[in-house]
């Protein structure tokens, strides 16, 4: 069992932004005093046939008021349940868990595509540098207004609906924009082509994998991935996303 014990956290608002993806404020005292950009928390379900928590990315942080906001997408019955809940309903949580982003004084793109961009905003907030935001989005967009008020926004949609058409590399290109480190979160294709602009630029490069979780505190070795060194506990070239990540530096992971 973690050393975290569960937190009883009360619905503040929700609601759906976009199809399918719901902005919900949770009144979670512990968490919000603990927790940093790049961290996420286990959110339990009412259902007790779902017995696993779904992990969450943590996208704002407001200490004062003991609050945290999570942006989630719909992607199976647990989340859906999340869905349907409303102002006062509880939830138990777990949490912080992970680690977090590093904060460095240096000219920072800051990364996200699809639901990789929530961790972006508290990150932004975090951070006390020169910040290009740079989504990347299917269609439809979202948490854009919050972003734009942390630093300049950059765009791209594979429809080209919105910005440049095509993915987070060619609105950089297109924009020609640069920086001198790279914070990511998003799918593995953006992940892995982010890690070789870093190494042809010889930039500092720092992703927040994706991936699916059981346990959430690192027991169940459901959510490894493939590291560049051998880990000194099990001596394979292994490390989990959710103990040692889900923030790694480029370097450290193998795609």
């Amino acid at each position: 069992m973690s050393e975290k014990a569960k937190e009883t956290a009360i619905i503040i608002s929700q609601k759906e932004l976009v199809p399918g993806i719901f902005d919900l404020w949770l009144r979670a005292e512990k968490v919000a005093k603990e927790a940093k950009a790049g961290q996420f928390v286990s959110v339990y379900c009412h259902d007790g046939s779902r017995i696993l928590p779904r992990p969450i990315s943590i996208c704002e942080i407001d200490k004062e008021d003991g609050a945290i906001r999570l942006v989630y997408r719909v992607a199976g019955k647990g989340t859906e349940e999340f869905s349907r809940l409303s102002d006062g309903n509880e939830l138990q949580i777990v949490g912080p868990l992970g680690n977090g982003f590093p904060l460095k004084e240096k000219k920072a793109f800051l990364i996200g595509g699809g639901i990789g961009i929530p961790p972006m905003l508290e990150l932004a907030k975090e951070l006390n540098c020169e910040k290009q935001i740079v989504l990347g989005f299917k269609d439809e967009t979202f948490l854009m207004d919050d972003l734009k008020k942390q630093g300049s926004v950059y765009v791209a949609t594979e429809d080209g609906s919105t910005g440049t058409k095509g993915n987070v590399l060619d609105a950089i290109r297109g924009n020609g924009l640069d920086a001198e480190i790279i914070y990511a979160c998003g799918p593995l294709p953006m992940l892995r082509a982010l890690k070789e602009y870093a190494a042809e630029k010889q930039m500092e490069c720092y992703i927040s994998m994706e991936e699916r979780m059981a346990c959430g505190i690192g027991a169940c070795l459901a959510c490894v991935c493939k590291s560049k060194e051998q880990d000194e506990h099990s001596n394979v070239k292994n490390k989990r996303i959710c103990k040692e990540g889900p923030v790694f530096s480029a370097e450290e992971v193998e795609f």
